[in-house]
């Protein structure tokens, strides 16, 4: 006997616990482990068997669950934390929720994934049976979509600005404006990847205003390019003064530099086209002067994680030649997925109806109140709870749009159990539900619910309420 046990007192419970090899005989677990497979389970028997034997310990006087229970937290663990990347019901308005992978995939990328999980066309030019770029066809679309000479794709946007930086300024310097030297996700800020590519920064102006003559006098003999960074992430706004991109092209081509513009979230919609925020679309940069532009897959484009990089051939051209390209490149998952996405583009008419970001972000509180009634009804029943209509103000999400908010309609739930303690057990259904809390009340915002997932939400704060449908 442990000495843990001795000073807890009886043990009996502890000792009563069935030996892992006895539980994967029990016929409770046969299922499991036809589905999961004899590793998988015996994984979680233990991770099980760990917790419980250290909650006896602990409460020397609590019973020995069944066999029958035993097996059923098995199933639950495997379930909850053995499935790989798990579903998720985002409950929270935040349409591009970073910590639960952003940008919903469009279902037509869905099935190009799913085309793409076997033998696939990647690189190889079907009439010539020679081998080709894999983002050909993506780079295609992207001409077609932003009138850009030529396009590339590497795997998220920071590996784009890396990229060109390490192309177009390794060992010499880029001017670009303190006010733009942003902190993105995970605290990698510019200033660290221009470092990372062997590039000197040399910041001009101040954080609020920086004008063309600061540019002028910074340019010298080791000056390789303007970098213009738009601030995606936030905004700067009162006693503020910024060259438009027009100047600083004109001035980037009479010293014979090239301007380049990371636009971070970047959109393929122009404001009056999507209906709502301030995002200046990616054709806009190219078309006023901009050598080279990059920006995100993942984020307002509502495609897969990528970096897309559009601009000269002869500056791109150098960029894929580089050593970097190939540690960047994307792999065919996401071509599919991208290529998938940047096709409904095409059209217009339909994008709403096809492109999930697009439909989250453009919905009127008008449009979301039938969802929000839709899943009061499914709710208001549920015994020691309460539930009302609410309306909210959704958001972006991944520092796109920092400072849009759109009206929306959502529910709030209150029960016996504090809003804290009843948001977790949402989130330890399956699929998990998250949600936000405002007011000590779990506030659920259909905005972000995907089709179909009225009835799921209803299911899970039924099940974490401990009632059946």
């Amino acid at each position: 006997m442990s000495r843990s046990e001795s000073a807890a007192g009886p043990s009996s419970a502890v000792r009563c616990l069935p030996a892992i090899e006895r539980l994967l005989t029990d016929p409770n677990l046969t299922a499991a482990l036809k589905r999961r497979g004899r590793g998988l389970v015996t994984l979680a028997a233990r991770s099980v068997m760990t917790d419980l034997r250290a909650t006896l310990l602990a409460n020397p006087t609590q019973p020995a669950p069944s066999s029958a229970d035993i097996c059923s937290s098995i199933e639950r663990h495997l379930d909850l934390h053995l499935t790989p990347l798990p579903r998720v019901l985002n409950g929270t308005g935040v349409v591009l929720h970073s910590g639960l992978g952003r940008a919903p995939l469009p279902p037509a990328a869905f099935d190009a994934i799913q085309r793409a999980f076997g033998y696939s066309l990647l690189e190889v030019e079907r009439e010539t049976g020679e081998r080709k770029a894999r983002d050909a066809r993506c780079c295609d679309l992207l001409r077609i979509l932003t009138s850009a000479e030529d396009a590339l794709v590497v795997n998220n946007n920071a590996a784009a600005t890396l990229l060109i930086l390490d192309s177009i300024g390794r060992g010499r310097e880029i001017i670009c404006s303190r006010g733009e030297l942003v902190e993105i996700g995970g605290s990698f800020r510019i200033p660290e990847v221009m470092e990372a590519s062997g590039v000197k920064l040399v910041a001009v102006g101040s954080t609020n205003k920086t004008h063309l003559k600061d540019y002028e006098r910074a340019i010298t003999a080791a000056t390789a390019a303007l970098l213009v960074v738009h601030t995606s992430n936030y905004r700067i706004v009162g006693f503020t003064s910024q060259p438009e991109l027009t100047e600083l092209s004109a001035l980037a081509r009479s010293r014979g530099l090239p301007l380049i513009h990371d636009l971070g979230s970047g959109s393929l919609l122009s404001p009056l086209e999507l209906g709502v925020g301030d995002e200046p679309p990616v054709a806009r940069s190219l078309e006023a002067g901009a050598d080279v532009v990059c920006m995100s897959g993942d984020k307002l484009l509502g495609g897969p994680q990528a970096g897309i990089i559009l601009g000269s051939s002869a500056q791109l051209g150098r960029m894929r030649s580089s050593p970097l390209a190939r540690a960047l490149r994307v792999d065919k998952f996401t071509v599919a997925a991208l290529e998938a996405t940047l096709q409904l583009y095409l059209e217009n008419d339909t994008l709403r109806q096809t492109h999930p970001v697009i439909r989250m972000l453009t919905s009127t509180r008008e449009q979301l109140h039938p969802h929000a009634e839709e899943l009061l009804g499914l709710v208001r029943d549920i015994p020691n709870c309460t539930a009302r209509l609410i309306e909210l103000c959704s958001e972006t999400g991944s520092g796109a749009l920092p400072t849009l908010q759109l009206p929306s309609m959502g529910v709030a739930l209150s029960s016996k159990l504090k809003a804290q303690s009843f948001a977790r057990l949402l989130r330890h259904q399956n699929p998990a539900l998250f949600t936000r809390i405002a007011n000590d009340e779990v506030c659920i915002d259909v905005r972000t619910l995907l089709p179909g997932e009225i009835s799921l939400t209803a299911d899970a704060i039924r099940s974490a309420l401990g009632t059946s449908r």
